[in-house]
């Protein structure tokens, strides 16, 4: 829920309900439904075994799916503790597929309760998202599942879980950590990677970047800057401050917000000109959708796709072994419409033509 308020997240209950007080709404149930909508074909197959009300009962008989609902989830406020009994309640069931939607705190959970002893497969509904056990998107997510349960999808592997320190990662450190496997379906093109981060060798080619973006800055229009450490080199060459995991703004060069939130950029850029400047995250490719859930589908149409800048090292793009940027911002329209193909700027006077897309390939 923390995404557009820029929170970084919401493990625990405080942040939750600060979450709560600056507007943030729930993304999982309509990420969720996304993906069961992909089963629809094996209604008459498949039975759903899942928890009360809004843990996943209610988005299922949304979908009309046969349904054993547990006792799980009946509480109006629902922690960690709930998703962890429900993991272990569905291992006690033999269940054939553990499918959930969070985030990194959600797998971790399920992690803690069971191990590697089930097949699952994560819907991805959180914020950061650095485990690889969870589908590109939503509809990539129920595909997969969907091969899976068809037997078409029979090769099951190890991935990652991962997870930050939420309050290290609002006071700007990004300390990530893994904490172990789960199984999952593996079927490549569906699958988010796991983040890598940046080189200390790839600092030159940053700085570069920065020496070509700045060149040729216009007082006609703000310049939105996403997160990053090659975003955050052109802050450095301006003199700017910067939040670094967090979204920037400035103006003529001056800074005019720092680490703002999807309602305060709209504040700032509405009827504006605008550019905005963005870093693919790395070994995941995605420019839109993990970690900067602030640049909302709204605050994309206030910009404009022909004003969207995309800046990335040469061994970022080559770690993405051709494979596409990634975009997944919860709006299939917004989705759709970004796709097709971008100059990226990698060095000074140096860029390439390559392909965004809303689906992996």
């Amino acid at each position: 829920m923390g995404g557009r308020v820029g929170l970084k997240g919401t493990d625990g209950l405080e942040i939750l309900k600060k979450a709560k007080r600056l507007g943030a709404k729930p993304v999982a149930h309509e990420r969720a439904k996304k993906a069961l909508k992909e089963l629809e074909c094996l209604k008459d197959r498949i039975e759903i075994i899942t928890c009360s009300n809004k843990m996943g009962e209610e988005v299922a008989r949304q979908c009309g799916f046969s349904l054993r609902v547990m006792k799980t989830g009946k509480a109006p406020l629902t922690t960690a503790s709930d998703t962890q009994k429900a993991a272990k309640e569905m291992l006690s069931l033999k269940v054939d597929l553990l499918f959930f939607a969070g985030g990194d705190g959600t797998a971790r959970d399920i992690y803690d309760a069971i191990g590697d002893s089930l097949v699952v497969l994560g819907i991805p509904s959180g914020v950061k998202i650095h485990s690889a056990v969870y589908a590109c998107n939503p509809v990539a997510a129920g595909e997969l599942a969907a091969l899976y349960f068809q037997g078409k999808a029979t090769e099951v592997g190890e991935a990652e879980v991962m997870d930050i320190d939420e309050e290290k990662f609002r006071r700007q450190i990004l300390s990530a950590k893994l904490y172990g496997y789960l199984r999952i379906p593996f079927r490549k093109r569906y699958l988010q990677r796991v983040k890598t981060g940046s080189s200390a060798n790839e600092k030159y080619s940053q700085e570069a970047i920065a020496f070509e973006i700045t060149e040729n800055l216009s007082d006609e229009f703000r310049y939105i800057i996403g997160p990053g450490t090659t975003t955050r080199a052109i802050m450095e060459k301006l003199e700017l401050d910067n939040s670094l995991l967090g979204i920037d703004l400035f103006y003529k060069k001056r800074l005019i917000g720092k680490d703002l939130n999807e309602r305060k950029l709209l504040e700032k850029i509405k009827g504006k000109k605008t550019i905005l400047i963005i870093a693919p995250i790395g070994g995941q490719g995605y420019i839109l959708g993990r970690g900067n859930q602030q640049l909302s589908p709204e605050v994309i149409r206030c910009v404009g796709k022909d004003n969207i800048f995309i800046v990335a090292t040469k061994q970022k793009i080559n770690s993405l072994y051709g494979q596409p940027l990634l975009v997944d911002t919860g709006d299939e329209e917004t989705d759709k419409e970004l796709s097709g193909y971008y100059r990226i700027i990698t060095g000074y006077r140096e860029s390439i033509i390559y392909k965004v897309s809303y689906s992996p390939e």
